[in-house]
């Protein structure tokens, strides 16, 4: 093989590897760039690592704050243990020095014996003395002594505290009596001062009370008085006013337009008056009559000139129905012509035009090559 076949061979190598990047670049959605806003997503991502950054280091505090609670609890714990121990080793040291059976009173019935007290020192016998023996005790008597001398002192001190205790507790009483003393009178004073205030205002509601009364009685006799006076009045208007006296003239006054007639004291009409009414009644009646027939009239013309309107009305109707008829059917023609013509027109389409249909390969070929 030449070098020339050689260098044509490697220069189409080349341009296949580079057309497989090329592919491999534009065909995968992942690594595709196009339409991507780089600035933001770079943005995005330097946003997420300094979350994670930011929810590790938190869980790191936590995680210390979690350990260094773990210590302090396990450390009280420890102490808390210690405390115990230190507790029950003092309670059994206490028991072992000052509560032992030895002590007690009915040691010698517990014990069969009865304890030995020599007057000398443990330090003073020796082994030949057989006056000392394993578990006797020697200072018997003076720790009892010493005993009932701390409780002597104890059962002084509980005595002197109970005491102090007591007059403290008087005092205490004494104080809240005073005050109650004193919260007694004060409330005796406030009540003497509320009743003497509340006589006071009775004293005046009385007083108010009788001036309303001897006004208002002052004021019903003017009333009683003004009202006599008033219907005192009015009998005598009533007795010569001409209602009374009956007097025809009195019904008439002159006033206005025309004479007026005074209600009160008119007697009824005269016979020239109800004539004179009955014949403007006839003529208004005659009058009335005159209006209706004219009314009839006006409404058989205005009858008969809507059947005429009515009956052209429905002629139109017809002559447009008729129309509407004509135009539906050759709307009708025309769309089953239009309808053939579609039809020939797609049998001519399947049977002449679409001849060859394209196979699955034809539709696979696009989307192969990046160029």
């Amino acid at each position: 093989m030449t070098e020339v076949e050689d260098s044509d061979t490697m220069a189409i190598e080349r341009r296949r590897a580079a057309e497989a990047a090329r592919k491999e670049r534009i065909f995968n959605t992942r690594n595709r760039v196009i339409g991507v806003d780089l600035s933001t997503l770079g943005g995005q991502v330097a946003e997420k690592q300094e979350r994670q950054r930011v929810e590790r280091e938190r869980d790191k505090a936590f995680e210390s704050l979690s350990a260094m609670h773990d210590a302090l609890l396990k450390q009280q714990f420890a102490e808390e243990e210690r405390r115990r121990a230190e507790l029950s080793q003092e309670l059994v040291q206490f028991r072992a020095t000052h509560q032992r059976a030895e002590d007690s009173r009915d040691a010698d019935l517990n014990f069969k014996q009865q304890v030995l007290n020599p007057p000398v020192s443990e330090k003073d016998l020796g082994p030949s003395s057989m006056q000392v023996f394993q578990g006797g005790d020697c200072m018997a008597t003076e720790r009892k002594k010493a005993q009932m001398e701390e409780n002597v002192r104890c059962l002084t001190a509980q005595t002197q505290a109970k005491e102090k205790m007591r007059f403290h507790k008087k005092k205490a009483e004494l104080l809240w009596g005073q005050a109650q003393v004193q919260q007694d009178l004060r409330e005796l004073q406030l009540s003497a001062v509320e009743d003497k205030c509340k006589r006071e205002a009775q004293v005046a509601l009385s007083m108010f009370n009788q001036a309303q009364a001897a006004q208002q009685a002052q004021q019903q006799k003017e009333d009683r008085l003004k009202e006599e006076g008033e219907n005192a009045m009015e009998v005598w208007h009533m007795m010569t006013s001409d209602l009374l006296t009956e007097r025809p003239e009195a019904a008439e006054r002159e006033g206005g337009v025309g004479p007026r007639v005074l209600l009160d004291r008119w007697k009824g009409m005269s016979d020239e008056q109800l004539n004179a009414i009955r014949r403007q009644r006839e003529e208004q009646r005659a009058q009335k009559e005159r209006q209706r027939e004219a009314e009839r009239q006006r409404e058989a013309a205005w009858d008969s000139l809507r059947m005429a309107q009515s009956r052209e009305e429905e002629e139109e109707e017809k002559r447009v129905q008729e129309k509407e008829r004509q135009k539906r059917t050759e709307m009708d023609r025309y769309n089953m012509q239009l309808a053939r013509e579609q039809l020939t027109h797609q049998q001519y389409l399947d049977q002449n035009v679409y001849t060859n249909r394209p196979a699955a390969s034809y539709f696979t070929q696009f989307g192969a090559s990046s160029r």
